[in-house]
Order: structure tokens, then C-alpha cells, then sequence
């Protein structure tokens, strides 16, 4: 389990010889010397488009190490986890939605969701149908993704981001192509998963923020 996320120092290799730019001194997030991300939190992090909040997701996530400074899970460096911890990690304690939702075009909604569904048992077909109904996309189950709209493909993406046990669930400018009304539903869902399992919600935003109940609003 993982009770804290704490960065200190972090700083894309990108972003290196900036560090006196105002981009980096007024972030709450890069070059800072401990922010943390605790279990149970609500944070969106609002960022304009480059700032790094997709590589920020990555780098918790441990798809990309091109930064400097640290990233500690429980006071572990996670530069030092092995394969098979990183591989529990994202199975039992980290759910991601990345911004481009790495859905698989050819493959139905359903078969995308069981791809995940399948290796972590967390959710029933009758549990899965029923998140896919509240989205409105219940009647899109056996469609290929690739056939679907954007907000279409956010709604299944979510879906099949919660199918699995965590302890924190980042999402990555989410909602971006929802309405309002689809937001809350997608909100809604977030949350009550977190709450069944403590666990903290962090999602980024440009402008269309997730609308969750008493989220903390921080700049990156």
C-alpha cells in the first residue's frame, strides 16, 4: 500500500538551465524541496499546454525517468524499483489515464476494459455494464473504440481505469471532451471508487477541470 508520493527537487531534464525562469519559481510542483501527494487527497493541477503535466504523470508512473531530483513512494526511491515492483505497483497501488487514453482502436470497448479487468479481477461484467450505462455508453460496448468520438473513448477509458485496486488514480486532463453533465457522472464515479478504497485523486486540467467535491487547486 502506498500511503505518500513525495517529490523533492523534481525537475524535467527539459526544463534544466530554466530553473530561474518564472514558468519554474512560480510552480508549487518543479524544483520544489517536498511536495507530497497523501492518501485521500483531491488535487487538480492546473497547467497551460507544455508545462510538463503529462511527463509529471509519467514520471510517478515510472514510464519516463528524464528528471532530476526524486520521487519517493513510502520514502523509496522509485529510480531503484525493479520490474516486478513496478509491475505491483500499477496493478495494486497506481491506476493512470493518460491524456491520449492508449485505447486500442481495432479492439471493442469491452475488450479494451477486460485487457486490465482481466489481470486484476477487481470488477464483475455486471459491475463493469453498469459503469459503462451511468457513462452512457452502455449501447457502445461491442464497438470499436477506434469508431467512437473523443468523449466516447474518455468515458470507456475511464471506465476501465478504475477496474483495478489502487491507491491513487492520476488522471490526465480527463474530461476534457465532456460536458458538464458528463463531468459530474465521470466525477461521481472517480470519487466513489476512491472513497471505497481511501484512496487519493489527482487530475490535470487546461481549463476543463474534473469536478470533484473540495478538490485542492494547484499551479504547475
Amino acid at each position: 500500500m502506498i500511503h505518500s508520493i513525495e517529490l523533492r527537487h523534481l525537475l524535467p531534464i527539459v526544463f534544466k538551465g530554466m530553473e530561474d525562469s518564472e514558468r519554474i519559481r512560480t510552480s508549487q510542483i518543479w524544483e520544489v524541496p517536498s511536495f507530497v501527494f497523501a492518501k485521500g487527497c483531491r488535487i487538480c493541477i492546473h497547467a497551460e499546454s507544455g508545462c510538463g503535466k503529462s511527463s509529471l504523470l509519467s514520471f510517478i508512473y515510472g514510464n519516463r525517468s528524464d528528471y532530476s531530483g526524486k520521487i519517493l513512494f513510502n520514502g523509496k526511491d522509485t529510480k531503484k524499483f525493479r520490474v516486478q515492483q513496478w509491475c505491483d505497483v500499477r496493478t495494486k497501488s497506481i491506476a493512470l489515464l493518460p491524456q491520449e487514453m492508449r485505447l486500442f482502436p481495432e479492439l471493442t470497448v469491452m475488450q479494451n476494459i477486460r485487457l486490465k479487468n482481466d489481470i486484476t479481477g477487481h470488477k464483475s461484467e455486471e459491475e463493469i455494464l453498469e459503469l459503462l450505462e451511468r457513462m452512457g455508453i452502455k449501447d457502445k460496448k461491442e464497438e470499436a473504440a477506434g469508431r467512437l468520438s473523443i468523449g466516447q473513448q474518455q468515458r470507456a477509458a475511464l471506465v476501465r481505469a478504475v477496474c483495478q485496486p489502487f491507491d491513487f488514480i492520476f488522471l490526465d486532463e480527463p474530461v476534457s471532451h465532456l460536458d458538464e453533465k458528463n463531468n459530474r457522472i465521470a466525477a461521481k464515479i472517480i470519487e466513489e471508487e476512491a472513497d471505497m478504497q481511501s484512496a487519493g485523486i489527482v487530475s490535470t486540467s487546461v481549463g476543463n477541470n474534473l469536478l470533484l467535491h473540495g478538490s485542492k487547486y494547484i499551479m504547475l
